[in-house]
């Protein structure tokens, strides 16, 4: 699913690039382009970033 539609951006590439590291919506703008167009998308991509976030926090207490 595209989550940013001006710039073709799918959540997908979002979740990826917060597992790589961008964990806040300026992050995601400089690395992806999100919600640089009509901004749109904001809301949903921070969503993505605590949800993405919350899972790896889940994986780390699982692994330890």
């Amino acid at each position: 699913m595209f989550i940013c539609l001006c710039n073709g951006i799918p959540e997908e590439s979002i979740r990826q690039a917060v597992r790589e590291g961008a964990h806040t919506l300026e992050d995601l703008s400089a690395r992806l382009g999100v919600a640089t167009g009509c901004g749109g998308c904001a809301l949903l991509a921070e969503e993505i970033i605590d949800e993405v976030r919350a899972e790896m926090a889940a994986a780390q207490r699982r692994a330890a």
